[in-house]
């Protein structure tokens, strides 16, 4: 049951909060349509590329896709959960962040069906790993705030999807897709298409900073033991699955350095944790400001 409207009720929304400036810059830097990349100039590339070349941007491709997939399917709990809370403006950005999510979903499948001519099954591309996170920490975390809606829960979900799968894992996919692509003058649609995600992942992760700074600024240590747990928990497979999905090949295509990309992972990962652990000391607004200076946000 609802007793009044925050728009109507003398509060209104506030214009200067984190959620509501990257909502604005959703709606200047995220209406961009997948149906307008071209693709044919890679289609071309595609039919140049070994046999091993190919192998790897089948692998990429599949460990994106169904990522995507995952995290447009997976986060309507948190939505929900911060829809309850009356967070209006928060529950405002994320409307576009679940859009966004939906458009990357479309954008791999046109590149499959316009690279390929096909859209093959590819799962057997996905490691032991990458189905811990995917198929079984992702989904699970999320859906037990349908049930759990404690700051403790909230934590864990926002780590696992803001702070491992888009701020570690899908950080260093883009980065193998410059190694790959952009230094080998290849697949200029997709890596317009990539830039697309990376801008638009830039604010899903600016979000996930705001919002587990937020809730260990007002919930304290239990919160931040949670993050600090799921973090940890979470670096082991992250971390292998990168390393066993490139293991299989005795000379990495495209120049890729296996130590390079398990580097540029870790170095997220140490990146997220330093400024989590900076907001255990700071209030609200001070995390609001740094969040919008430190991270870069399209």
């Amino acid at each position: 049951m609802r007793n009044t409207f925050q728009t109507v009720n003398g509060r209104g929304l506030d214009h200067e909060s984190l959620p509501m400036k990257l909502w604005q810059k959703a709606k200047k830097y995220g209406i961009w349509n997948p149906r307008d990349i071209d693709f044919s100039q890679d289609a071309a590339d595609w039919r140049g590329l070994s046999e091993q070349e190919q192998d790897v941007i089948y692998r990429l491709t599949s460990l994106f896709q169904a990522g995507e997939e995952s995290v447009t399917l997976d986060l309507l709990p948190l939505i929900m959960v911060i829809a309850k809370e009356g967070r209006l403006e928060e529950e405002m950005f994320l409307t576009s962040f679940l859009w966004e999510e939906a458009k990357h979903v479309e954008g791999f499948n046109r590149f499959m069906l316009e690279v390929w001519g096909e859209v093959p099954d590819l799962t057997h591309y996905h490691t032991e790993n990458y189905k811990h996170i995917f198929y079984d920490e992702l989904p699970n975390t999320l859906s037990n705030l349908l049930t759990d809606h404690s700051p403790v829960a909230q934590a864990r979900a926002s780590v696992t999807y803001n702070m491992i799968v888009e701020g570690v894992l899908a950080e260093t996919g883009y980065y193998a897709y410059h190694k790959a692509l952009k230094e080998n003058k290849l697949f200029p649609g997709t890596l317009e298409f990539v830039g697309k995600l990376k801008q638009d992942e830039s604010r899903h992760i600016a979000y996930g900073i705001y919002l587990l700074s937020r809730l260990v600024s007002e919930h304290g240590d239990e919160v931040w033991e949670a993050i600090e747990e799921r973090m940890d928990d979470l670096l082991d497979p992250a971390i292998g699955f990168i390393t066993e999905s490139l293991l299989v090949y005795e000379v990495i295509p495209f120049g890729v350095q296996l130590d390079d990309l398990v580097n540029y992972a870790m170095g997220q990962f140490q990146k997220r944790m330093a400024r989590l652990e900076k907001a255990r000391t700071q209030s609200l607004q001070e995390i609001q400001m740094e969040t919008l200076a430190a991270e870069v946000i399209g």
